[in-house]
């Protein structure tokens, strides 16, 4: 056994976006630190990698926009070669009859664009993103900051000092008051954070090919139906975030996803952080309660005051730490966390982009700008999580495809084009089969699927990619896939995420905590975890 004396203050495990920003914002604060990732790569899902000869594929992320804005200022990622290009237009929506539903950031355009299928929904339609606009003006503060324990638990589950009873009643009142600037639109927003997306959708527009495209965002990510209660509070994450420049404007990162993860890089050596690649942890180090340090897989010992988590929590209690170490209570509450997934990716190379018959074009369109839908009514989604709930994959998939190639010359070669496709639903859990087996052919049916909308694909494709549920979960360590660490129900938010009475990045392990997306505000591309974390951590030193 390899045995490193060198100590440090702090050891984050795994170098995704929100283990780097935990990193860089202790090293700023003067700590000694050190990042081990078990990949070649760095990013966690939002990485770069060059999958075929000059073609840099984000393999997994594909879009920014919630990353918090404080962070790319504090850490000074712009200057470290961070560089965001916005969406515009945002989505294309083609039809089964020839038509076609463009939206963006023009509310002229939008308008007109709607009132191909409805004049009263083109109307309407500024009223709900100004609602939506009004919600998430109030929510986003909720999870930019370390959530609260305030269930009146069982004492011995944890002993909580008066300090933290009082920062959390602090916070309470806090949320109270910023809850209370929702005034008249109470209802609606109770609604849209514990509701299903569908009769909300349903309630405010009659068009299919608005409600659908809409829809589709409600469920990115989740295995669940447009019915199910809980969907209508993703509707908010198109209006949230401002890392493109503006609220809601939603963006990719130039030269791949990977370009957060270099910037972060870049700023983490700045800050005197120690990075380690391909140095995947065994076990975390623990005595008399306290965590000492790691163990890497080959053998090799690090100590450090601190451990931190980007890993989800499966990975971190049921693998990394003995069950001694931890209380039963604890255990059993880590084992009912719901990690069910249904997705999957698949990045094709094409030697020209797609060719939609409702909307022909020679080379990159407008339209290639933006987020791609495949789901042309509520209907088609609701069968497409048919055939999931049985355990089968779609047989008409939804498939939100992003083409980052039209707005990023880097990333190809010249004339050549990335095709980003995310796909649901794709359940981890099959009833009949093997992944191994079947996700060529699914990719080859999506690809069909594609086709339907825009005929010169198949003959375009020059690569192919398909990572099903179960590649997510052994390339990217995401326990059944789950691309959120968990799954984003209303049962595991904010106090309730990881587990009712340890919301606050802190563990029953003195000096091990959690800073990913297993913590509160949970999945995404937004640093709050990772921040939030740090917060804690620098509290407790």
């Amino acid at each position: 056994m390899a045995i490193q004396r060198k100590f440090y203050d702090s050891i984050i495990i795994g170098g995704g976006h929100n283990g780097l920003v935990t990193a860089a914002y202790l090293a700023r604060a003067g700590k000694k630190v050190c990042v081990l990732e078990r990949r070649h790569v760095l990013g966690g899902c939002s990485t770069t990698e060059e999958l075929w000869p000059g073609y840099k594929v984000s393999t997994a992320a594909y879009v920014i926009s919630l990353f918090l804005p404080e962070i790319i200022r504090d850490l000074r990622l712009k200057n470290h070669g961070l560089k965001i290009l916005p969406r515009d237009p945002s989505s294309f929506t083609p039809t089964p009859s020839g038509q076609s539903l463009l939206l963006g950031h023009d509310e002229a355009e939008n308008a007109r664009e709607i009132s191909k299928f409805s004049q009263r929904d083109a109307q309407k339609y500024g009223e709900y993103n100004s609602l939506l606009e009004r919600i998430a003006k109030v929510i986003e503060p909720l999870l930019m900051k370390s959530a609260p324990d305030p269930l009146p638990l069982p004492k011995s589950w944890r002993k909580i000092s008066m300090g933290k009873r009082l920062r959390d009643s602090s916070r309470l009142w806090d949320s109270f008051q910023e809850l209370g600037e929702l005034g008249n639109d109470m209802p609606e927003a109770i609604e849209i954070l514990s509701g299903a997306a569908k009769p909300i959708l349903e309630r405010w527009f009659e068009s299919e090919p608005l409600r659908a495209t809409l829809a589709t965002d409600a469920i990115i990510g989740a295995f669940a139906s447009i019915s199910a209660p809980g969907t209508a509070y993703v509707l908010l994450h198109h209006v949230m975030g401002e890392a493109g420049g503006k609220r809601g404007v939603w963006g990719f990162v130039q030269g791949g996803m990977g370009g957060l993860a270099d910037a972060l890089e870049k700023s983490c050596e700045q800050l005197k952080v120690e990075i380690r690649r391909e140095s995947p942890v065994a076990r975390i180090l623990i005595e008399n309660g306290k965590s000492q340090g790691v163990q890497l897989l080959d053998g090799t010992i690090l100590e450090a005051e601190v451990v931190a988590s980007s890993v989800d929590a499966h990975l971190t209690f049921e693998k990394f730490i003995e069950p001694q170490h931890l209380p039963e209570t604890f255990r059993k509450a880590v084992s009912l966390i719901d990690y069910a997934s249904a997705s999957a990716k698949v990045n094709l190379a094409l030697s020209e982009p797609p060719n939609f018959t409702c909307l022909p074009s020679t080379g990159v369109a407008r339209h290639h700008h933006g987020t791609m839908h495949i789901s042309p009514d509520m209907d088609y989604l609701e069968l497409a999580y048919d055939d999931a709930k049985y355990g089968r994959p779609s047989q008409n998939p939804i498939l939100e495809i992003t083409m980052p190639t039209s707005v990023d010359s880097t990333i190809a070669p010249d004339g050549k084009h990335i095709l980003s496709m995310f796909v649901q639903y794709a359940p981890y859990k099959l009833r009949e089969g093997n992944w191994d087996d079947i996700k060529e052919k699914f990719a080859d049916r999506c690809v069909e699927v594609l086709a339907e909308y825009a005929p010169n694909v198949p003959n375009a494709v020059l690569h192919r990619q398909i990572l099903s549920p179960l590649d997510l979960e052994r390339t990217f360590g995401l326990t059944g896939g789950n691309i959120m660490q968990g799954a984003m129900n209303f049962n595991q938010l904010f106090m309730m995420r990881p587990i009712p009475g340890w919301a606050d990045h802190r563990t029953p392990v003195k000096g091990l905590y959690l800073c990913g997306a297993a913590s509160h505000p949970g999945g995404g591309v937004m640093g709050a975890c990772g921040k939030n974390a740090a917060t804690e951590i620098l509290r407790d030193f």
